[in-house]
């Protein structure tokens, strides 16, 4: 798992972070709707920097800062973002959402993020991993408040999450102003149950309808609307 992914356009080292290259991060940055033309844009808990990566690739955004709070994977992301051909679009900071948001004064066309959300209290024998996927490194309250703050008016935040935690997600959502404008649920098969929601929010209140998203049709043989979403950035699509 150590080994670097590569993808058609760029190469992510992954060898120092806890979190790996994974379907959540690859969904959210290929699904992340572009249609208000972002020029800045912010990736909050950015890890290898996939997603800032992807938008750079998708987008002609002129900036694209990412934040990160574990020094490990900051170092890997400034290195992921240097060794690529947007390297001058790309910069990630080392710091928490609460202190990134007392030194930017700009506001942001497009923020993205794949949050963690593992609220149990659950350990895989490694501290950095656990902490990159439990909730309390990040709660939800936190990261809207954050969201809402740094927003541009007609700007747009995506992000994933469990199906569970939807309802709770789109409740604090709009306690800060945020509303649903899009929603996708997703499923690994159509026999299997939704396993999580790609959500975009803004201030606008919309009457939205939700889509359903299949990954797979059977084991490694995709659906053509996840090969239509994902063919520019993995190898084998």
């Amino acid at each position: 798992m150590n080994k670097p992914f590569h993808f058609k356009q760029f190469t992510i080292n992954q060898n120092r972070c806890a979190m790996k290259v994974g379907t959540d991060g690859v969904l959210l940055g290929a699904w992340a709707s572009l249609g208000n033309r972002p020029n800045r844009i912010l990736d909050v808990g950015a890890g290898t920097g996939l997603i800032a990566l992807m938008l750079a690739q998708r987008s002609s955004a002129h900036l694209i800062d990412a934040i990160e709070i574990d020094e490990a994977a900051y170092e890997q992301c400034v290195e992921n973002f240097e060794a690529s051909v947007w390297a001058d679009r790309l910069f990630c900071y080392h710091a928490g959402l609460d202190e990134f948001m007392e030194e930017i004064d700009e506001k942001y066309d497009l923020i993205i993020s794949n949050p963690p959300f593992y609220s149990e209290d659950v350990s895989s024998g490694n501290a950095t991993r656990d902490k990159a996927r439990q909730s309390e490194s990040l709660p939800f309250e936190d990261l809207l408040v954050g969201v809402s703050k740094l927003l541009s008016k007609k700007g747009t935040f995506s992000t994933i999450i469990p199906y569970k935690e939807e309802g709770r997600f789109i409740s604090l959502a709009s306690k800060v102003d945020l509303f649903p404008q899009k929603i996708v649920h997703v499923k690994g098969n159509s026999n299997a149950d939704i396993k999580r929601s790609l959500l975009e929010f803004g201030f606008d209140k919309k009457t939205i309808n939700n889509r359903m998203l299949i990954i797979e049709i059977e084991r490694h043989r995709y659906t053509p609307e996840y090969i239509a979403m994902t063919k520019d950035f993995y190898l084998k699509m």
